[in-house]
């Protein structure tokens, strides 16, 4: 830690009140410590960097302005509120950030009352702004109600659904666009091309705003002045789209200049209408590193976390390498992402391929969607998506794919425990809610090697959706140079053969399960481990080979304690005369909290030697 930090103004702040006393050269002043800050602290623990220095400012602005706790912030994605934690109260907790037991990456409700609505996806904000105001309208509150959402977060349909609900209600909101030009990666489409269009065409917010004060009071010139507003917008805006859906539009304004966004949000708060502040702010700002490459600084990690196992490579990478070389066999396969180019490993294949490769913003279920019109004219599409922005896009499954048998291949990276992103991240229930669906494959690899297999083998299948996961972890099998073995659907694999007991793994629990075996070897015991790498279909031949010389089943899976392996395998034997024991080790029925997966998967029993000790308790 910067000793020279203790000592200024940053750590008299102990509430957003403090805030409001200080002079304007104390705010600049302010800004700098909480940037230096951030930086020091982060740099050391990791997280969400540079969209947290592009919000420095218009935090200060805004906790200036405003009257906290009774108004109310509510931020898009969260991973930009690092400033807002440190100043409501939480600035010495931030070196506990997103590690096992500190403070949340993201707002959270539990945490703090500054936190009015948890969050960790996208495009949210408005929406659940508006809920606020309609709330304190109704319960005749007076207070003012704030979204802050990124440019790459107004991408995402459900921004735009709660602007037009917004804009017919008519309640005191104020919609900040954070515009960095930036979500993770650069962001894509029309609407980022919009925002740069209307920083270009600043002259009509000027003009406007003259003439509305040079009439003020006189109500016929005013009224006159209506149809002349209505000309300058069609001559002179970029901005007709925000007036037109109900929001009066303000902008562009200097995101770092804090007498600008004061100035501004003086004015707005005297208005009693929905308004959209256009702010302009640098991603990464104040660090010379993370200006020039805002998407490496996007989230870091901490001094002293280390890279990846020696010998080892990331499922992630994994998928990347196999659809690359899926594509280079086959012309006809597509590569889709919602804003996730790099996390899901498909950079390569963007470069090598940018004919077939689609960005589509953070939109899933548009990805979802998209995807099926592809696949119905005869091409081969792969939605590469993380496992819980997976739940976005269900309704565009069922619908839209499923229902009508497309040849869908979906590649659901972060399945499981994610680590430091915590609940609003971890993948935890793909496994029930699509295993749910008729006509589908389900399935996990065990390692890099299967993963790679299951792709080929998914594009063999023409006739259903086929739904790969796998955990963001690291695989020591993983090698290129081998020949593809397509995987016949549904079948299981037998890795050791023993008696008595049958642990029944899928996935990422393959690995854990092998090292509990050599435990469990230890106490006298020779468990059979099966790869149950398919959900659905399950293999029903296996398990009622097993049954008829295993007593105990144990199934192991990293997700919802419903819906998975183990409904699979207790439906089997519902009618079954001969039915195994069947005993379940799997995520608890909540949800689980942020840290490093090696500690989640401790806390929650699903390491190596807590599935040995599990499986030593319930034999009788």
């Amino acid at each position: 830690m910067n000793k020279t930090l203790q000592n200024n103004i940053l750590f008299s702040i102990q509430s957003p009140s403090d805030i409001k006393r200080l002079s304007m050269k104390e705010l600049a002043q302010l800004a700098d410590e909480l940037r230096a800050y951030i930086i020091d602290v982060v740099s050391e623990t990791g997280g969400h960097l540079a969209p947290s220095l592009g919000t420095v400012e218009l935090t200060i602005a805004l906790l200036y302005i405003y009257d906290l706790p009774l108004d109310k912030i509510v931020w898009d994605v969260g991973h930009q509120a690092y400033p807002f934690k440190v100043l409501t109260g939480r600035r010495d907790a931030l070196k506990t950030i997103r590690k096992y037991g500190g403070i949340s990456g993201f707002p959270k409700r539990s945490e703090s009352e500054y936190d009015v609505i948890g969050v960790g996806h996208a495009s949210t904000s408005i929406s659940a702004a508006l809920g606020l105001a309609v709330a304190e309208s109704l319960r005749n509150i007076h207070s003012h109600v704030i979204a802050v959402i990124g440019d790459g977060a107004l991408t995402g349909g459900l921004s735009w659904e709660g602007m037009n609900n917004a804009g017919n209600l008519k309640k005191q909101l104020l919609v900040i666009l954070n515009d960095n030009e930036m979500s993770i990666s650069r962001n894509v489409g029309s609407i980022p091309k919009y925002l740069n269009r209307i920083v270009t065409t600043p002259f009509y917010n000027k003009i406007k705003d003259d003439l509305w004060g040079l009439t003020q009071n006189r109500k016929f010139l005013r009224s006159a002045l209506r149809t002349f507003k209505e000309t300058l917008k069609t001559l002179f805006s970029r901005n007709v789209m925000f007036d037109e859906l109900g929001l009066r539009y303000i902008g562009p304004v200097n995101g770092h200049s804090i007498p600008d966004l004061i100035s501004a949000l003086k004015r707005i708060k005297e208005l009693n209408q929905p308004i959209l502040l256009h702010v302009l702010t640098k991603k990464g700002k104040g660090l010379k590193e993370a200006e020039d490459n805002p998407r490496k600084y996007h989230g870091i990690s901490g001094n002293g976390n280390g890279g990846s196992e020696s010998g080892t490579v990331s499922y992630t990478a994994a998928f990347g390498k196999s659809i690359l070389e899926l594509a280079q066999q086959h012309d006809d396969v597509i590569a889709i992402t919602a804003a996730m180019t790099d996390g899901t490993g498909l950079t390569e294949f963007a470069n090598a391929y940018p004919a077939r490769f689609f960005d589509v913003g953070i939109a899933e279920a548009h990805a979802v969607t998209f995807a099926s019109g592809l696949a119905a004219d005869g091409l081969r599409p792969v939605v590469a998506i993380y496992s819980s922005f997976m739940q976005r896009a269900l309704d565009s499954v069922i619908h839209d794919v499923v229902l009508q048998d497309l040849p869908v291949i979906f590649c659901m990276d972060r399945a499981g425990l994610v680590g430091a992103d915590g609940p609003t991240h971890h993948g935890v229930f793909d496994l029930a809610f699509l295993s749910m669906l008729p006509n589908t494959v389900v399935c996990a690899p065990r390692d890099g090697n299967e993963l790679r297999n299951l792709l080929h083998t998914a594009y063999g299948i023409r006739d259903k959706a086929v739904f790969i996961r796998y955990p963001r972890a690291n695989t020591h099998a993983f090698d290129m140079s081998l020949a593809v073995k397509p995987i016949p659907v549904g079948s299981w694999e037998i890795l050791k053969q023993g008696k008595g007991i049958a642990l029944l793994a899928i996935g990422s629990m393959v690995e854990a399960a092998e090292r509990a075996c050599v435990k469990l070897s230890k106490k006298g015991l020779s468990p059979t481990l099966v790869n149950a790498r398919f959900i659905k279909p399950c293999d029903s031949a296996m398990l009622d080979l097993l049954a008829s010389d295993h007593d105990l089943f144990v199934t192991i899976e990293e997700s919802s304690p419903r819906g998975g392996l183990r409904d699979t395998v207790l439906q089997h034997f519902q009618d079954s005369p001969k039915s195994p024991r069947i005993h379940s080790l799997a995520l608890p029925d909540a949800f689980v909290t942020h840290g490093e997966r090696d500690e989640l998967m401790r806390e929650v029993r699903l390491d190596a030697e807590d599935i040995a000790d599990d499986i030593l308790r319930i034999l009788p």
